[in-house]
């Protein structure tokens, strides 16, 4: 089935930690990357004092149920350096989050799918945007619709190096 992942980092150098994940998600025996949007530069959510995030979404087709993926998730986070979190919002090595398994909606421990803030927040819905507008939230609509709701968030695309 098809999984949209978001990426996010803002330790070290964002663009290359987002680059080492998509590889990691290719290189993943249970899932394929099928594309994977621009990276783009957003001010901190949540916690302000914080240097910006650098963000971006990857569509995968994966064979793995809704918690074991998730598990998966966790575990290339752990190998690519992330540090278990202090609080929510915090700075992060990498963050990959899973926001929607095909059209499907689940509620089970530790997982929401969709993920229940993403129509809310231009740093998950630019990058989605870029590579699939149309692409339907469950009960919220478009990516493009709820894209076009939210009041500026401070988002720009940044020029990626080879």
């Amino acid at each position: 089935m098809k999984a949209w992942i978001g990426l996010g980092s803002n330790i070290g150098d964002g663009p290359a930690e987002i680059k080492r994940a998509l590889g990691a998600l290719a290189a993943h025996p249970s899932m394929a990357l099928l594309r994977r949007s621009p990276v783009y530069r957003t001010a901190p959510w949540g916690v302000r004092d914080q240097a910006d995030f650098h963000n971006a979404v990857a569509e995968v087709n994966t064979e793995l149920e809704p918690l074991p993926l998730l598990a998966a998730l966790q575990q290339m986070e752990a190998r690519l350096g992330r540090k278990p979190a202090r609080g929510r919002w915090q700075p992060r090595r990498i963050d990959l989050d899973l926001l929607l398994l095909e059209d499907r909606i689940y509620f089970l421990p530790g997982l929401t799918v969709p993920h229940p803030r993403m129509h809310r927040r231009a740093f998950v819905l630019a990058p989605l945007a870029a590579i699939e507008p149309s692409l339907v939230i469950p009960g919220r609509g478009t990516v493009q619709s709820c894209l076009s709701r939210l009041a500026p968030q401070g988002i720009e695309r940044v020029q990626e190096k080879d």
